[in-house]
């Protein structure tokens, strides 16, 4: 994929944002564009390949997003988040019989190569190209996934958790501070954590809601404000996600409740 871009493009700059998006995981795709994307300079050109369905008829897409950067991917969810969170300015269609490396049509398992850093290479080393593929009509919609919004009720706010800080093993809800704001949780306030699997409680405890993970000692819980201004529910110098067997997604609901 490198080599691709610098024959269309040898002056380019390419940097890996990750390689490791889980296997098949569209919506961890999903998730890491939205939480890195504000960090790269307008007009920056994304390529997403987390393609389970490579060869089949799922589309593929270049978007230009309401914050004026470009993404490359197949259409099939990986830009919900940034469609929900940021926006997207247009869509267009990339044709796979012709917007892709010359004289790789017979091969249909390696669109990342031979489709998506094609097109996100010719995108970025002319912005017109951009605008010469096919325009997505104005009803068209792009492939989206399941998104739960956190709500409170009054007493406790009830979110889900959306994915996991991977080196250390912190939750990272759908929660953001202002929620916090609105139930009357602030630094030093205890707060009650229930978390449930499939309507299974899989834990349940009292913590701290501080500012990092040094407020408490190691191996203690602690409630934070994460880098996405969410919830994040930690073990000070361990893996909350480890110790108690917590997974991510939409089956994982906490609730979160002043004490």
């Amino acid at each position: 994929m490198y080599g691709v871009a610098y024959m269309v493009a040898p002056e380019l700059t390419v940097k890996d944002l990750t390689h490791e998006i889980p296997p098949y995981d569209i919506t961890a795709a999903s998730y890491r564009l939205w939480q890195t994307i504000a960090y790269w300079p307008e007009g920056t050109v994304f390529v997403s390949v987390v393609d389970p369905g490579v060869g089949s008829s799922r589309r593929s897409i270049a978007v230009k997003t309401k914050s004026g950067h470009f993404i490359v991917t197949p259409d099939n969810g990986s830009l919900t988040h940034i469609e929900k969170f940021i926006g997207l300015e247009s869509i267009r269609i990339i044709n796979e019989e012709t917007n892709r490396l010359p004289h790789s049509e017979e091969s249909h398992t390696f669109h990342g190569r031979d489709v998506y850093v094609y097109n996100g290479a010719m995108i970025a080393k002319e912005l017109s190209y951009y605008d010469q593929l096919a325009l997505a009509s104005d009803n068209d919609e792009t492939t989206k996934l399941e998104i739960i919004d956190p709500t409170f009720d009054g007493v406790a706010i009830h979110g889900v958790i959306d994915i996991l800080d991977i080196r250390f093993g912190s939750l990272w809800t759908n929660i953001p501070s202002s929620l916090l704001k609105e139930a009357g949780i602030q630094t030093g306030d205890t707060i009650l954590v229930t978390i449930h699997h499939q309507d299974m409680k899989q834990y349940q405890n009292q913590m701290l809601f501080g500012h990092s993970f040094a407020d408490v000692k190691i191996g203690e819980t602690v409630g934070y404000v994460n880098s996405l201004i969410r919830l994040g529910i930690a073990i000070n110098q361990q893996s909350f996600s480890d110790t108690y067997k917590i997974g991510t997604g939409n089956d994982w609901k906490i609730t979160i409740k002043k004490v």
